[in-house]
């Protein structure tokens, strides 16, 4: 890849956003060839050799953007102390990913995962706000209150919650289907979410985060994002489009 400003790289390996690195550059902790680099400078992270504080650091210069639909009981970690399967599980081991954002080991369906560390930052920080859909399936009926408590807002042990839209598929007396959005992705939300309102939970599945869909992919499967979804996600939280994203 051509050389590119070096706090653009530095976010690519996942050493925060480019105002981070900006900051590590200015603060004399990043090297070039032995350098140490000033805001400005350009590298070429397939010759040149970038460290912070002396160490270099890796540099993913083939960058990689899967989708996965999570089964229920895999965990959203590289490696489980208890033993438990995990989504690194799924993936080929090279090259390495990472998921973006978590899902519950209960919950189902749509994660991203990849090597591109400043999508990833953006994709899971507040600030671009990056809307979230999930599925939810209701033990029982759920009423208008329960829609207008949702839509207005909720009080949790970490603060206020609100669904941006909350819409009622199936209505039964027994079970219910509601389409809820967010644009947060605090621990739990959703679940504590329908805890708070009185509704009971039987089970949960994420199915859109920003403009990439679940689809149709079976549960335990892993597919690559294709080119116009990788642009439309960068779009999604104001970044250029991927370099040399390798999305087939």
């Amino acid at each position: 890849m051509p050389a590119e400003r070096l706090q653009k790289v530095l976010a690519h390996a996942g050493q925060g956003s480019r105002r981070v690195c900006e900051g590590l550059i200015a603060e004399g902790r990043i090297s070039v060839n032995g350098r140490t680099a000033t805001l400005g400078d350009k590298a070429d992270p397939k010759v040149d050799v970038i460290a912070i504080d002396g160490e270099r650091i890796h540099v993913n210069t083939d960058l990689v953007y899967l989708l996965f639909n999570k089964p229920a009981g895999v965990v959203t970690t590289a490696n489980d102390p208890e033993g438990r399967p995990t989504v690194i599980d799924y993936v080929p081991a090279n090259p390495r990913v990472f998921p973006v954002g978590r899902l519950d080991q209960d919950t189902t369906g749509l994660l991203l995962l990849t090597n591109d560390g400043e999508l990833a930052n953006r994709v899971t920080h507040p600030r671009y706000e990056i809307e979230k859909t999930y599925m939810v399936q209701i033990r029982g009926p759920v009423s208008r209150k329960h829609l207008h408590q949702l839509l207005n807002g909720v009080e949790l042990d970490d603060g206020p919650a609100k669904a941006r839209k909350a819409n009622l598929k199936i209505a039964d007396q027994t079970r219910s289907l509601l389409e809820i959005v967010i644009a947060e992705g605090r621990n739990r939300e959703v679940r504590r979410m329908m805890k708070a309102v009185g509704l009971e939970l039987e089970q949960l599945v994420r199915v859109r985060i920003g403009p990439i869909y679940l689809g149709d992919i079976g549960p335990g499967k892993v597919r690559p994002l294709n080119g116009k979804e990788v642009r439309e996600l960068y779009a999604a939280v104001g970044l250029d489009a991927a370099p040399n994203e390798e999305t087939s």
